[in-house]
């Protein structure tokens, strides 16, 4: 997982703005469930390269990330210069020794929890950092079969791969480890959180920015994916330049024909989570 993640850092950076812009709902639904405010110390895991923290930091909280990813850690320092920024495991780092100061009183994650090869051990180390009536608030991902996220475009460079690659095994870690929510439900209160709540938040994914449809935004995030870029390092030499481009333009084609009132945009469906 951390090659994975220092490996799609550079994608992920690079097109910071369009997931800013199509995760917008699901970063205000967090924010507001937090109850973030002037003076809380706020953790947030995964941090990615830093939307929450920069808004935390406008709030007035005291803010801390954490993520695996260096190239991920460097580009939330650079967004957000007065954030101490841990590279590291949440699932086992010393997060209080990491980040000196008093227990955490708000866990946040937009997208970052999933990846955890023992999630209750990570779970129960982040609420070790965490003060009495300490709140944590994260969205994750709902099935894939819900997810036209993970499909839409990206199906037919996965149709050119050889091998294929498998499906990932339910609960394994990854966008939808916590597809299951008694699952997740059992974890969290066996890692010691109380006061649980799953609940469906469902929103729209649009790629349209600027007055764009949208099209080339969606295919920038799909190169920037893993699969994307095992598609291009395993496909383009195949193909040949050529037939690289035609390949693009057929998942553009694709895309367009997806279109919704002018613009790409598909349903996503998360589950936005609360813990005390």
């Amino acid at each position: 997982m951390r090659q994975i993640w220092a490996d799609g850092a550079a994608g992920w950076v690079e097109n910071e703005r369009i997931f800013d812009a199509v995760f917008a709902p699901v970063t205000a639904a967090i924010l507001d469930h937090a109850d973030v405010r002037p003076g809380r110390r706020l953790l947030d895991v995964g941090c990615g390269s830093g939307t929450l923290l920069a808004a935390g930091a406008a709030a007035g909280a005291n803010v801390v990330g954490i993520d695996i990813s260096e190239g991920m850690a460097a580009a939330a320092q650079r967004r957000v210069p007065d954030a101490t920024i841990v590279v590291g495991d949440a699932q086992v780092a010393d997060l209080l020794g990491e980040a000196p100061g008093a227990p955490f009183d708000r866990v946040l994650s937009r997208f970052g929890v999933m990846f955890f090869d023992e999630p209750a051990a990570a779970f129960a180390n982040i609420r070790r950092s965490t003060g009495p009536g300490a709140r944590m608030t994260f969205a994750c991902w709902r099935g894939r079969e819900e997810n036209p996220m993970f499909t839409l475009g990206t199906s037919l460079l996965v149709e050119r791969l050889d091998p294929p690659p498998e499906p990932p095994a339910p609960g394994a870690p990854g966008p939808h480890a916590f597809a299951d929510p008694d699952r997740l439900r059992a974890l969290l209160a066996g890692a010691g959180w109380t006061d649980i709540t799953v609940n469906a938040f469902d929103f729209e994914c649009d790629y349209g920015i600027d007055g764009s449809d949208g099209v080339e935004e969606r295919l920038a995030t799909i190169l920037g994916t893993t699969t994307g870029r095992l598609a291009r390092a395993q496909v383009e030499p195949r193909l040949g330049p050529d037939g690289w481009a035609a390949a693009l333009d057929e998942v553009r084609a694709e895309l367009r024909r997806h279109r919704v009132r002018g613009t790409v945009r598909f349903p996503g469906a998360t589950w936005l989570v609360t813990a005390e």
